[in-house]
């Protein structure tokens, strides 16, 4: 049903209002508040260099885009087409270079010789790697074994100046016990040679034995002896005569000392003093025993 015409247009008082009203010019914001309902300009397509930023992120590079004149809709669709147009320009070169994957196979025919060489040489590698393996193993086990040759070497030194020592001690020792080698006279040489130490020793006791500090030394020096003997091997030549010289300067210093608290014992009150001190020698001796049988033979 068609509106009245004094419904449509309006009165004359109105238009001619309107038209001396100034309303008539306006503003930009104006116009385009009054066009909000007009369609937006054709937005620009998104650059294609964005989606290939290595820092690339959609949450962040949408809200990037406040000022896009364009609707989540046509947002959307732009995004659908881009994608598609990727998915077509894979598909367009996965199809150009199936055809050169597919020869790929027959193009790499013909290399088992290369193969082959690199397998001959790794084999003459490891083959040369395990020669080396062997010569150091065999140097290792040379080495050992001149270690230990020269460890033996280095005990038996050690244990030819054992032996040394032990002679040059012994014969001191045969030297002042007067075994080495007896003089043509014994009676004579043993006489003047017990007036000098008693003499200069005892200071004119008028005792013939030998003197205590003597005797004293010379046990001494027959304990360390032995000491030192007991540290080397007695199944040897050296240590079989070694014994044997041992126990002659052991029963050559037992005599002196039988003699000489002998001697001393019946001096009585004037040889106390040196029976005590020949009773220490027989200690070191360690012949306790034979000193008790001396004294009771005496």
């Amino acid at each position: 049903m068609a509106a009245p015409v004094s419904e449509l247009v309006p009165p004359a008082s109105t238009l001619y209002r309107n038209t001396s009203s100034p309303a008539f010019n306006l503003s930009d914001s104006d116009s385009s508040d009054l066009d909000d309902d007009a369609p937006l300009p054709f937005p620009e397509a998104l650059p294609r260099s964005d989606f290939l930023a290595t820092d690339f992120h959609p949450a962040s590079y949408l809200s990037a885009l406040p000022h896009r004149h364009q609707t989540l809709e046509d947002l959307r669709s732009d995004l659908r087409d881009r994608s598609a147009a990727i998915s077509s320009e894979l598909l367009e070169l996965v199809n150009n270079n199936y055809t050169a994957f597919l020869s790929l196979g027959n193009e790499l025919r013909g290399g088992d010789d290369k193969i082959e060489d690199v397998r001959v040489a790794l084999l003459g590698f490891r083959r040369a790697v395990e020669e080396v393996k062997a010569r150091v193993s065999s140097r290792k086990d040379e080495t050992i074994a001149l270690n230990e040759e020269v460890r033996d070497v280095r005990a038996a030194i050690e244990q030819g100046r054992k032996m040394m020592d032990v002679s040059e001690r012994l014969s001191s020792l045969e030297e002042r016990l007067t075994l080495e080698s007896l003089p043509t006279d014994p009676e004579k040489e043993w006489d003047d040679e017990s007036d000098d130490e008693g003499e200069e020793q005892d200071g004119g006791d008028g005792f013939l034995g030998s003197s205590p500090a003597k005797l004293m030394a010379s046990a001494q020096e027959y304990t360390h002896i032995v000491v030192l003997t007991g540290q080397l091997p007695h199944d040897t030549p050296w240590g079989i005569k070694t014994e044997e010289r041992l126990t002659k300067c052991q029963n050559t210093l037992l005599l002196d000392l039988s003699n000489a608290l002998k001697e001393a014992k019946k001096a009585g009150t004037k040889g106390r003093e040196r029976l005590l001190k020949y009773l220490a020698i027989y200690r070191v001796l360690g012949a306790e025993a034979a000193a008790v049988q001396t004294l009771r033979g005496g």
